[in-house]
């Protein structure tokens, strides 16, 4: 019975080059039900991630051979798993989530072990809502509710999608995923907080800064001038919403 449930369990790969903190994570990975496997090093966790495939990668920045960054860059090429990186510097957070990485969340060191395991559990579910709103149904009902239009922003759920005056833009799924939560509801304030409960799945834990940098990277990518947005704009001090003009 317990081997067929570590069949069916979830296989998270940590990659840290120092063993206390892989000991830690492992112990406390397995306590909560998942399989885990370890990489100490850049190049061993790629060829780890595209041979094996796990549902989710806990990923320091610092390691040797290849740094996380340039191994989260390479694995989301091959494979649309989601990745949490490992920081111990506040000022990577930028880096992590506005480069073109498709780096899905971080977590800054020193972490509390359970502020970590909320964090995988969110982004595992966020996984699994995304499963299974693609998985085939009434395809009649389904054509009804797959564009969301507004304005000159076009959002294709069944593709994951967007355009904007008619050229495809290409966004990260969280990204993907924040926009479509805005543009469901043109013209509504949405708070920083709401965003990091409904987009990311969790509320206590999150860090705030996450909402801003992913919102300034949307709208690099859909502004004409990010100075004055026109399709996703900020309600100062209390969130952003979607003009529909």
């Amino acid at each position: 019975m317990e081997e067929e449930l570590m069949k069916d369990a979830k296989t998270i790969l940590i990659v840290d080059d120092e063993q206390p903190i892989r000991d830690i994570l492992v112990y406390n990975l397995k306590k909560e039900g998942y399989n885990t496997i370890e990489a100490s090093d850049g190049v061993t966790a790629v060829d780890i991630a595209l041979e094996k495939k796990p549902d989710l990668i806990l990923l320091d920045i610092m390691l040797p051979k290849l740094d996380g960054l340039s191994v989260c860059k390479r694995v989301k090429n091959s494979l649309n798993v989601p990745i949490i990186m490992l920081t111990a510097k506040d000022g990577e957070i930028d880096k992590i989530l506005g480069l073109e990485l498709g780096a899905d969340d971080y977590i800054t060191k020193p972490f509390s072990v359970r502020e970590l395991v909320a964090r995988v559990k969110a982004n595992l579910r966020k996984v699994d809502v995304v499963s299974n709103t693609q998985a085939p149904s009434n395809k009649d009902n389904m054509k009804k509710e797959s564009k969301i239009v507004v304005g000159d922003l076009e959002l294709d759920l069944d593709k994951f999608e967007v355009k904007v005056r008619g050229e495809v833009i290409d966004l990260t799924l969280r990204e993907f995923e924040v926009l479509k939560f805005l543009a469901s509801q043109p013209e509504q304030v949405v708070t920083r907080e709401t965003l990091l409960e409904k987009v990311w799945g969790y509320e206590y834990y999150g860090d705030i800064r996450t909402v801003d940098v992913t919102v300034r990277r949307i709208r690099e990518k859909i502004e004409k001038d990010t100075s004055a947005p026109k399709i996703l704009i900020t309600k100062r001090g209390v969130g952003y919403y979607i003009a529909s003009k």
